[in-house]
């Protein structure tokens, strides 16, 4: 049924990198190079498809209810999401990101379902283009046989910072640890003592 993504046994023995661009959530470059959507989309089809990346065999729940089988070759696609979702992780907060989360779900049922032009898919598009207006660097990616890896993640929002996430304790007080676990742990630690009470 594969058409068009090579058999990932198939696939060159040589891997190859790819480095895509971002500008406020949207793909702008491909290996250093501008291009249009179009385009750009092409070049990573032609890269991701050589490589195995792209096949997906699922089986979905379609609007009217029922369970189908897909098998979708969707090679550029693949790359794009695997790019951006990357760049999310490094710039967005965490609280944007799992709202988005549950909001991408339903903005990508909405177009499934062909609603692009309901007033809610608009609506969600304010939110998603405020979340959006920071994922703006460059994600490298490893293909090899049909796997995929991340190499880099690089950008000027990037909110990763290697003094603060380190255990080295450079900026890192262990004291302050303690203050907070007793406290996030409170209605944890309450319960059973409410119910031991009660008896």
């Amino acid at each position: 049924m594969w058409q068009w993504v090579v058999s990932p046994e198939k696939a060159p023995d040589k891997p190859e990198e790819v480095e895509i661009g971002f500008a406020s959530g949207t793909p702008v470059s491909v290996n250093g190079s501008q291009l249009g959507p179009v385009d750009l989309l092409n070049k990573l089809n032609e890269i991701a498809a050589t490589h195995g990346i792209g096949r997906t065999d699922l089986v979905e729940n379609r609007l009217v209810g029922m369970k189908s089988r897909g098998a979708y070759e969707t090679p550029g696609g693949t790359l794009l999401v695997k790019a951006h979702q990357e760049l999310e992780r490094l710039t967005l907060d965490r609280e944007t990101a799992h709202f988005q989360q549950a909001l991408a779900n339903r903005y990508a049922e909405l177009v499934y379902y062909g609603l692009w032009f309901s007033p809610l898919r608009e609506a969600l598009d304010g939110f998603f283009h405020v979340a959006q207006q920071r994922v703006t660097g460059a994600v490298g990616l490893k293909l090899w046989k049909g796997t995929l890896n991340v190499t880099k993640r690089v950008s000027p929002f990037s909110l990763y910072r290697a003094d603060l996430a380190s255990f080295t304790m450079g900026r890192y007080n262990p004291k302050d640890a303690e203050g907070f676990i007793n406290l996030f742990a409170l209605p944890v630690t309450v319960r059973p003592k409410a119910k031991a009470e009660t008896k």
